[in-house]
This record gives C-alpha cells, sequence and structure tokens, in this order.
C-alpha cells in the first residue's frame, strides 16, 4: 500500500503541464548499443521427447500424410536446427528419447536413448532427422521400440548431466518437454515424487524446464494432475499454461517463443523521485536481419584467414600504437587536440537510466514524433529488489489514467540524453491462451525543437467530394490487418533456401513464395467494381496507370531545342579569354565540339581532354 500512495502522489504532482526545452543540438553520429552486458555466451537446448505408444496414434491409421504426434516433435527439432544455423550457430543442441526399450546413456538409466548430444546444429544432425521423419516411423519399433516402466527422474538428469558434461562452456539452459500424457506414472507416487525433486534440482542449477503439451484426440490435459508441481514450487505463482497444441504451426510458435533468451541490451535504474528509483531491462523486440557477411578464405587450404591492421607514421614508418593517437578538432584555422579524459568529460551528461520529468496524456503522442525504432522495458529484479512491484503499480496507473511518461533517457556511459515517451503495453493473449504481447512500457524516442522543419510543397488540383467518396470506397474494400509476421524477406529466404540446398546435398532448392507481391486476383475480386469507378471519375478516358508520359514534340523537337541552346551557349562565350584563363574544363563537351566546329579546329579525339587541348593549341595558350 505504500508504495501505490507514493506512486500516486508522485502522478498528481506530476501531471502539470509539460513544456519541451531546446537543449541544443543532437548527436548525429551516435550508434546503437547492440552488445548485450556480460559476457556473450551459447545457448543450450535439448528436447526430451516422450515416446510412448500414444504418441504415435494418429486420428486417421490409413492416411500416410497425416503425422503422428512424435513426427511433430521432430518436426519442430528439425526447424529448430535449421533455424539455429542462421540466427545463432554456435549454440548447442541436443535430442533425448524417454520411454523407449532401448537405452543409450552414459549413466545407463533405462528406457532413456540420447539420439543426439549436445552439439552444435549441422547439416548430418539435419539429414538424420529427416530420415528419421520420413522413412524411420516404420522401424521405429525395431530401432528403439516402447516401454512405459521409463522413470521421467532418470531422463531429466539424463538432461542435467548432457548440460555438466559438456566441453563448451553454455551460459542459458533449457529443457523442452514433449508429451501429450498429463498423468505419468499415474498410481506410482514415488517415481512422481523422484521427478518433482529432480525438477527441483534442475531450478536450482539454472536450468529452466518447459512443458510443450500436446492435445489427444478427444482428451484433456489437466496440468494441475502431475506437471503443476513439477514445473512450479510452492513459492512461484502459478501461471496458466497455454492450451495443448493440436497443430505444427501452433506448436513451432510457443518454440521459437521458448528458444531463445530474451536478453537485455542493458540494465538499468527508472528513477521516479528522490529516493525512489526501480530496475528495469532494456529490449530490442524488432531488428533488422542481414545476409551474413562473406568470409575470405584460404585458396590452399580452405581455412578462414585472419585480418590484422597496424597504424603507421607516413614520415618515419613507425607503428604506432593506441595510447600514441590523438583526436582533434580544427576550430579558426587551428587543430585542437584532445586527451582521451577530456573528450569522455565533453560526452558525459550525467548517470545511465531513465529520470522521470512528467506524465502526458496518450493522445498527445503523435505519429510523426518517431525519429528512431522505439525499445521496449521490463522490470528486473536482479538489480532492485522490488522493483516488479512498483513497476507493474506504475502500467497499472498508466493504462488506467491513459497517460504516458516523459523520461530524460540516458542509454550508456558517454551517450548524449534524449528526452522519451513511456508507452504503456497490456499483456495479451491470443486464442490458445499464447502472450502474443507482453506487459511493459514502450520506448519511444522523441525529437528535439531543431528535428522539425517545415517542407515546402506546391499547391496541387484537390479532389472532388465525389472523387473521395469513391477513394473511400475503394480503399474500404481494400483493407486487411497487416501484420508484418506474415511477410518474410524474399530475398534473405532465397538465400538461406540456396545454402540449405547445398549444405544438404539437394537437387533443387525449396521454392520460395514471395508474399510482397499483390494478390491481383484477390483484389480484383473484392474490390474490383470499386476500383473501376474511382478510375471512371478520376482519371481521363483511355488513362493507363504506369505508361511513360509523351513529352510535347517528341525526340526530334527534344533534340533540335537542345542543339539550339548549346550553340547560343557557344555564341556569347570569349573562348580565347576563357582558354588564357583556364576555365575550359568548366564548360561541357557539346560547347567545346560547337566550338571547335565554329572556330574550324582540327582535334585528335572527341574526348574533353583532347578538345582542350586542341582549343589550346590553336590560341597559342
Amino acid at each position: 500500500m505504500k508504495i501505490f500512495f507514493l506512486l500516486h502522489l508522485l502522478v498528481k504532482k506530476e501531471m502539470a503541464d509539460f513544456g519541451f526545452a531546446n537543449f541544443g543540438d543532437d548527436d548525429d553520429n551516435e550508434e546503437e548499443e547492440f552488445t548485450f552486458q556480460g559476457v556473450t555466451q551459447r545457448d543450450g537446448l535439448i528436447f526430451l521427447i516422450d515416446c510412448s505408444k500414444s504418441m504415435f496414434d494418429k486420428d486417421d491409421e490409413d492416411n500416410e500424410e497425416e503425422e503422428s504426434h512424435f513426427q511433430l516433435c521432430l518436426r519442430c527439432a528439425q526447424t529448430t536446427l535449421q533455424n539455429k544455423i542462421i540466427s545463432s550457430d554456435k549454440d548447442l543442441v541436443g535430442i533425448v528419447f524417454y520411454g523407449t526399450e532401448k537405452s543409450q546413456n552414459p549413466s545407463d538409466f533405462k528406457h532413456v536413448y540420447v539420439y543426439q548430444g549436445l552439439e552444435q546444429p549441422g547439416a548430418e544432425r539435419i539429414l538424420e532427422l529427416e530420415n528419421l521423419i520420413d522413412d524411420g516411423m516404420k522401424s521405429f519399433e525395431k530401432d528403439f521400440g516402447h516401454n512405459t516402466a521409463y522413470s521421467l527422474n532418470d531422463a531429466l538428469w539424463t538432461c542435467q548431466n548432457m548440460f555438466a558434461n559438456s566441453s563448451q562452456k553454455v551460459g542459458f539452459k533449457r529443457i523442452m518437454l514433449f508429451t501429450n500424457n498429463d498423468n505419468p506414472h499415474a498410481g506410482a507416487p514415488q517415481l512422481q515424487r523422484q521427478a518433482k525433486t529432480k525438477a527441483g534440482d534442475l531450478k536450482e542449477t539454472g536450468i529452466e524446464l518447459e512443458l510443450m503439451h500436446l492435445q489427444k484426440p478427444n482428451e484433456s490435459f489437466e496440468v494441475d494432475k502431475f506437471y503443476k508441481d513439477l514445473l512450479y514450487s510452492a513459492d512461484d505463482d502459478f501461471t496458466e499454461l497455454a492450451n495443448p497444441a493440436e497443430r505444427l504451426e501452433e506448436l513451432l510458435t510457443r518454440v521459437r517463443s521458448k528458444d531463445h533468451k530474451k536478453r537485455a541490451l542493458r540494465r538499468i535504474p527508472l528513477t521516479l523521485g528522490p529516493g525512489l528509483e526501480l530496475g528495469v531491462g532494456v529490449y530490442t523486440l524488432v531488428r533488422p536481419c542481414y545476409k551474413p557477411t562473406a568470409v575470405k578464405l584460404s585458396r590452399n587450404t580452405n581455412e578462414e584467414l585472419k585480418t590484422h591492421s597496424k597504424t603507421y607514421l607516413r614520415e618515419t614508418g613507425e607503428v604506432l600504437m593506441p595510447q600514441d593517437l590523438k583526436k582533434a578538432q580544427t576550430y579558426g584555422g587551428k587543430r585542437i587536440s584532445f586527451e582521451n579524459d577530456e573528450i569522455n568529460q565533453i560526452k558525459n551528461f550525467g548517470e545511465t537510466g531513465f529520470k522521470l520529468m512528467g506524465f502526458k496524456p496518450s493522445s498527445l503522442l503523435k505519429k510523426y514524433y518517431h525519429v528512431k525504432p522505439a525499445q521496449f522495458i521490463y522490470p528486473d529484479e536482479t538489480t532492485i529488489t522490488g522493483s516488479t512491484t512498483l513497476f507493474t503499480a506504475l502500467l497499472k496507473k498508466s493504462l488506467e489514467r491513459d497517460v504516458t511518461a516523459i523520461c530524460k533517457y540516458i542509454s550508456s556511459k558517454n551517450f548524449p540524453p534524449r528526452f522519451v515517451a513511456l508507452v504503456p503495453q497490456e499483456e495479451e493473449f491470443d486464442k490458445q491462451n499464447v502472450q502474443i504481447s507482453p506487459p511493459g512500457f514502450h520506448v519511444i524516442y522523441l525529437p528535439f525543437a531543431d528535428d522539425f522543419r517545415k517542407v515546402k510543397f506546391e499547391e496541387q488540383p484537390k479532389a472532388g467530394s465525389e472523387q473521395v467518396e469513391k477513394a473511400k470506397e475503394m480503399i474500404k474494400k481494400m483493407k486487411f490487418t497487416f501484420n508484418s509476421e506474415n511477410f518474410e524477406n524474399p530475398s534473405l529466404q532465397k538465400y538461406w533456401r540456396n545454402i540449405e540446398a547445398l549444405a544438404l546435398d539437394r537437387t533443387a532448392p525449396e521454392e520460395v513464395e514471395d508474399f510482397t507481391l499483390p494478390d491481383d486476383e484477390r483484389m480484383l475480386k473484392r474490390a474490383g467494381e470499386a476500383i473501376d469507378n474511382f478510375k471512371d471519375m478520376v482519371f481521363p478516358s483511355g488513362y493507363e496507370p504506369g505508361a511513360k508520359k509523351r513529352k510535347a514534340g517528341g525526340a526530334t523537337g527534344n533534340a533540335a531545342a537542345k542543339k539550339a541552346k548549346t550553340a547560343d551557349a557557344s555564341a556569347s562565350i570569349d573562348v580565347k579569354k576563357e582558354a588564357e584563363e583556364g576555365r575550359l574544363g568548366k564548360l561541357t563537351v557539346a560547347v567545346l565540339k560547337e566550338i571547335v566546329k565554329k572556330e574550324k579546329i582540327t582535334a585528335s579525339g572527341t574526348k574533353k581532354a583532347d578538345l582542350i587541348d586542341a582549343i589550346n593549341d590553336h590560341f597559342g595558350v
């Protein structure tokens, strides 16, 4: 109650009018920080897949194209491996089966089979999974078998040992458990207790356990039977799980959202007032995706070449070290040099973090204020205890009162301050109870006074009311819900499909569908009549969109006008004076040719240099 009371007083105090001030020029050379705080470490992910017979059942056994739950899980693993190669090929991925008749693991646990160890993704591992999905289902009974006498404790223990025995350091560890059985070890309380104890051990050692549950036909998956106690301890707040997945797309979406660790760009304080701070993590929700840079290889050994750069003093050839270099600025004809400490003092504007300046109604934040990509903040308990409670109170009150917090933001050391608007966002879920929007604040960078400018534009004839109505009708029929996730970059997709085809020895790359192309057939079906009405109302008869406009007089008239203009220009020039003062180079080739023709000068060529030399020789310059 004390925190809510302080926040209420703070909101009431800061709701006074807030005016922008001109604090000078922005640093145009500011570079966004994309490096994460701390040492960047590779992630580790293990797919723990249930191999019970129910995972292999199908709704229609006669339909060979229908895939079982087990095949869906393998498809997810295959897709994850392919995505890892593109996004983070240094991460480690492993696949473990449990509930098999045969066993293969370092600890000799029964009915636990390590199909792929914890290693970096590669073409061989992807092909191995692909062969199992397409051709291995018929022989799975023979190669692996099924057995219900497994222990989930042994399976989790095997995954824990894989992380512990990894030769490479793993920073973020995660186990994804795929199953459609909501009550394993039913009637065996000892095995259930062992599995819950092991789940607690995983949490203490920093290994996250995620449940990817699937939907059995005509059956519900009840988390309360077993997995609630496995995933959440008594001190945790139980978060309602999403509905069981039924299709591959749903499962892939959940795996993708859980696969990548949400790393903060930086962890900094948010100051609400004197002595009142909370910790927040700053995240980038959207980043551009580029093609990887080319790597130079040795022609003989095909090994990667390393580049070493050195700076030499021009006069003596001496190698310069970083401490020998200084930065300078020319001012008033003098070069003013600076020490590194002096440069740091010039760039220092205070401590990093957000500082609350006040609140404004959300309606005052205009779309044209966008000056650079936004960021997102979320509470961080690791820096300041109790940040989540205070952050939640601030978010709740901002949403209730429909206000936007205005803050001074210094993103990092030696970075200039910026004014930002913290736009509140409420948590949202889809129909499957999967989170699609996290709770938090969007960090919108606000422009300075000198970022605004008046744009001069020519007055154009305005459309009539009937034309406007026809345009509205056409636009209304062509409206659709836009989501950037529905449009993949065709250039990137084609690039990676070709690389994938080469790596996996495909005869041809997978065909790429370009979703950026307009769907002409669907557009004509929905708005064909409205488009024709708009064209008849606005454009003259016979108008063809995209056709080049023919200029009056045609090509012959343009050429004649151009020739006449060149002749007039050459006639008004004192050629001898221009040659003596060395200004012939400023004339165009066409004018020089006209001068040569007029003065009857013989030139050795038609290039500009040849024409100038001929004119200079003619006048004895």
